[in-house]
């Protein structure tokens, strides 16, 4: 179930990121996270290197972390989940 993997990945310590807007971010974010909005992603993936590191991506409906997701595996990163919209993060 994805729901147990992202929180897996959570517990050993993976990078939660939302690709959320910085308005959205602000407004309400899952504790811990940061904030790297999609259109931003292209010049700020620095930021979440290395490349091995395990990353757990969401917005509002899953649909801008699935393409964060895709963006990042293209990229060379190899430990990506698309863990979907805010409400499907683990005790949300």
């Amino acid at each position: 179930m994805a729901g147990n993997l992202v929180e897996e990945k959570i517990k050993v310590g993976a990078l939660v990121v939302d690709v959320r807007t910085e308005d959205e971010f602000m407004d309400e974010a899952f504790p811990g996270a940061i904030n790297i909005p999609v259109g931003e992603l292209q010049v700020r993936m620095k930021e979440l290197e290395p490349k091995d590191r395990p990353l757990v991506l969401y917005c509002a409906s899953g649909a801008r972390s699935a393409l964060a997701a895709r963006i990042l595996k293209a990229a060379g990163w190899t430990d990506v989940i698309n863990a979907g919209g805010l409400w499907d993060m683990p005790g949300y």
